[in-house]
């Protein structure tokens, strides 16, 4: 396969991934980044400024801070940078995937050969600049991923909806953490793909079966053991562990559907395809500079 080819190949696997995730990405489509506040218009000067007087607190520690005001402002920071780059990661590629394959398809039909150097010359430039582009959004995209979520009662369970699992005599909390940390016992939203987050008929049917073990995962957010004024009541009824109760709230509304599937398997899939956009920047890069140094090769 010729160089031009290549270099073809590479402009428009850049187009065409980039229009698929323009198509689904979850900032774009409104999914995620709009409530409870617009991650592109977060006021993260605000929280700065709350984590500098936490930081001067000296009944704060450190992981105080770093659970409590820094964890928001690191949200923040990292919620509206992701915000902003998925729009300019994907603006820049599609028209850098347009423009370098508009001249390699020009070139392959033998127009304007004469400037196959300058267009190596732009491949490189563009894809260096997609690249990094590109890259700093997947790393994002990744952090966010897997740190963060945006519902705060949306309990952490196993697949079977356990939250808690009786050891000696107390029940052991299993996504306990640390006392400050209350945000272990949330589903991210690398989380919500799992069946307990979403519809699942079986798995409701299965909760019905230990009704006379169903408890509020609230009481395991800054505590190793749930309490034990509750747990005797459970371990009375024989519960080897303790299993959310959907029943509450609006808890129910949460899992019922597919909404939760939806935002995990958009992050993913543009975390993935936007892998695939950075490894063509770089062979557009690449075959961009060969052409440069060498139009003949085309």
């Amino acid at each position: 396969m010729g160089k031009g080819l290549i270099f073809f190949c590479c402009s428009c696997a850049i187009l065409l991934f980039t229009i698929i995730n323009i198509s689904i990405g979850p900032i774009i489509s409104g999914k995620v980044g709009e409530e409870p506040e617009n991650w592109g218009t977060a006021n993260c000067k605000a929280a700065k400024d709350d984590y500098d007087v936490d930081k001067e607190d000296p009944n704060c520690n450190d992981d105080c801070l770093k659970y409590g005001a820094g964890w928001t402002l690191n949200f923040c920071n990292n919620g509206k940078a992701m915000y902003n780059m998925e729009y300019t990661s994907f603006i820049f590629d599609i028209v850098i995937g347009f423009i370098c394959g508009l001249l390699g398809l020009l070139h392959l039909f033998d127009v304007k050969k004469e400037y196959v150097s300058k267009t190596g010359l732009i491949g490189l430039g563009c894809g260096f600049v997609g690249f990094v582009l590109t890259f700093v959004y997947v790393i994002l995209n990744g952090i966010v991923f897997t740190n963060y979520y945006d519902d705060y009662n949306l309990y952490k369970t196993d697949s079977d909806g356990a939250f808690a699992e009786l050891k000696g005599d107390k029940y052991e909390c299993l996504y306990f953490d640390n006392e400050y940390n209350s945000h272990s016992i949330i589903a991210k939203y690398s989380d919500l793909n799992k069946k307990q987050y979403n519809y699942n008929k079986d798995f409701y049917e299965s909760l019905a079966k230990v009704s006379g073990c169903l408890a509020s995962p609230e009481d395991c957010r800054n505590n190793e053991y749930y309490p034990e004024t509750f747990g005797n009541n459970f371990k009375a009824n024989n519960c080897k562990y303790l299993y959310v109760n959907i029943n509450t709230g609006s808890y129910l509304e949460k899992i019922n559907g597919f909404t939760n599937k939806d935002k995990a398997d958009r992050f993913l899939t543009v975390l993935i395809l936007s892998i695939f956009v950075f490894l063509a920047n770089i062979g557009l890069a690449i075959y961009g500079f060969l052409l440069f140094r060498k139009p003949e090769d085309f």
